[in-house]
């Protein structure tokens, strides 16, 4: 694998690391510090022409300078978006979206057994199989996995099942997650984060899909 295509998948390993922390839990100061107040944002570390990705980049850019007010903003905005202890205006889980692809199962337990097939088994507390920030921390896995192999075969089957996962359960809601998002956020930065989510599942889904469509021809 050449070198610049690691780089690129880490680096989207890295914007899907961030991102899914943003929706998993509320912000920190820490958080706010080293991506808002310091600007860290206004640099990602992969460049795409894809226009959502260019939409996120716009609205993740502008720095937050007064840190206590930034947070403050920013949990607010979380509460209120994600907090399923109370009735929050964009969930973030598959199943609001989504039936399963088979009526007996959930959506929920659909994507476990995914987990599973990996013997990957995810402890969040107060978070489901299906909720997005547990979907895209497994997508990094599957990221992770596919940098170590070091065989064409195993490699094939990797992407293959990269764009399944992508396919099945994430491109196939967070649309209208995302435009809920976009409706009811009253920051910047979680518009950005959804359109990012968005933007990079979308390129990572193109990049796989196109390496297995090469190495078919």
């Amino acid at each position: 694998m050449e070198h610049d295509n690691i780089n690129i998948l880490k680096g989207y390993n890295l914007l899907l690391y961030f991102a899914g922390s943003m929706i998993m839990s509320e912000p920190t100061d820490e958080c706010v510090v080293d991506f808002w107040t310091k600007g860290t944002l206004k640099k990602l570390p992969v460049s795409s022409l894809n226009p959502r990705f260019l939409k996120a980049a716009s609205l993740l850019r502008d720095p937050c300078e007064d840190k206590v007010k930034c947070r403050q903003m920013l949990a607010d905005d979380y509460f209120n978006l994600f907090d399923e202890r109370i009735y929050p205006f964009a969930p973030a889980r598959a199943s609001i979206y989504l039936a399963g692809s088979n009526n007996e199962v959930p959506i929920d337990l659909e994507v476990a057994e995914f987990y599973n097939a990996y013997g990957w088994h995810p402890i969040k507390p107060g978070k489901s199989a299906d909720h997005l920030g547990i979907e895209l921390l497994f997508l990094t896995k599957l990221v992770e996995k596919y940098l170590l192999l070091d065989d064409e075969p195993s490699c094939c089957e990797m992407k293959k099942e990269i764009c399944r996962f992508i396919k099945n359960y994430i491109l196939s809601w967070i649309p209208s997650w995302d435009d809920s998002v976009q409706e009811h956020a009253h920051t910047q930065s979680f518009k950005g984060i959804s359109t990012l989510i968005y933007a990079c599942t979308e390129d990572l889904y193109r990049i796989f899909s196109n390496v297995e469509a090469r190495n078919n021809n």
